[in-house]
């Protein structure tokens, strides 16, 4: 068995190089498009003046180096921050809340290697099958808090993202407890103001209800998303997408057991705690938006409309 001591390793050499072309990425302009961002920002008197440079540039590799595009990006993501304090305050990792369901409740961590192809693949699992409402909803904000940590630490960008949904304990009891409101709310923050390039997602351990779940969630989803989905009986199946030794122990892998990664996570997760809480304040302000504020409700479709998401 083998535990890998960098919490996320970073492409290099080929895999580099290839990454480069994929993202559109030009290292002798790359520094020239993350200053007009930062121009662009410090203009907008309804977004913050200043952000890090590290996820800025992240949102420029997501948005494949189309200058509009991350500006939309980048808006809709301090807009959501504002729109959605359910996922975007109390984002403490020590605190008793989120420590008890990082600690008994669920694993969602991504893993430190990358696919030949140089995609991060990230493993979501529960470990106890009871979830109340608010659990539910802050399952959600530490994903979303570990998608901020990679904002920062994926230094040199990746080549998309894989998910494997382990569903082994997803019962018809939890499921009843998912809002279709939250899980829209959470399906738009990830698709809309993530820089997230999602290429696979991958249900393992699989029941009739996860047919159910699925439903739930595909009114979310572009036509090309739910192509994006597959359904393994068997574990060996997912060895054609994921190499089997970049797995945890527990998928037939040799990298670590899911505690052991999962570990690393909420120790980064709590390393991050001052930032979380300095971040609360870094959000879009609508009394400032030029033009006409954003209607939350329209946002997310609260009216009663499904919009349809895209993501890239």
């Amino acid at each position: 068995m083998k535990l890998k001591s960098e919490l996320l390793v970073q492409p290099s050499g080929e895999m580099w190089k290839k990454i480069r072309v994929e993202l559109n990425e030009d290292v002798n302009t790359r520094n020239q498009d993350l200053a007009a961002i930062k121009e662009w920002l410090r203009k907008q008197p309804h977004l913050p003046d200043e952000w890090e440079d590290r996820p800025l540039m992240t949102f420029l590799r997501g948005s494949s180096f189309s200058l509009e595009k991350c500006k939309r990006k980048l808006d809709m993501y301090f807009t959501l921050r504002a729109a959605c304090p359910e996922f975007f305050t109390n984002r403490d990792a020590t605190s008793p809340e989120l420590e008890e369901i990082l600690s008994k409740k669920i694993q969602g961590p991504p893993l430190s290697g990358l696919t030949p192809n140089g995609r991060r693949v990230t493993i979501c699992r529960g470990v106890h099958p009871n979830l109340d409402a608010q659990q539910i909803i802050d399952c959600l904000k530490l994903a979303l808090m570990i998608g901020d940590v990679r904002l920062l630490e994926e230094l040199e960008g990746v080549a998309g993202d894989v998910y494997v949904l382990d569903a082994d304990i997803l019962g018809p009891s939890l499921l009843a407890k998912l809002s279709p409101t939250t899980v829209k709310k959470f399906m738009i923050c990830v698709q809309e103001a993530y820089p997230v390039k999602l290429k696979e997602v991958h249900i393992v351990n699989t029941s009739p209800i996860v047919e159910a779940f699925i439903n739930l969630v595909k009114p979310f989803l572009k036509e090309k998303i739910r192509k994006r989905i597959f359904i393994h009986k068997d574990i060996k199946d997912l060895y054609k997408y994921v190499p089997q030794d970049m797995l945890p122990v527990e998928y037939g892998g040799t990298c670590g057991t899911m505690n052991e990664i999962h570990e690393q996570w909420i120790n980064k997760l709590k390393e991050y705690r001052d930032w979380f809480a300095a971040q609360e304040s870094v959000k879009a302000n609508e009394a400032l938006r030029p033009g006409r504020p954003t209607n939350y409700d329209e946002l997310f479709g609260i009216d009663g409309s499904f919009r349809q998401l895209s993501i890239d």
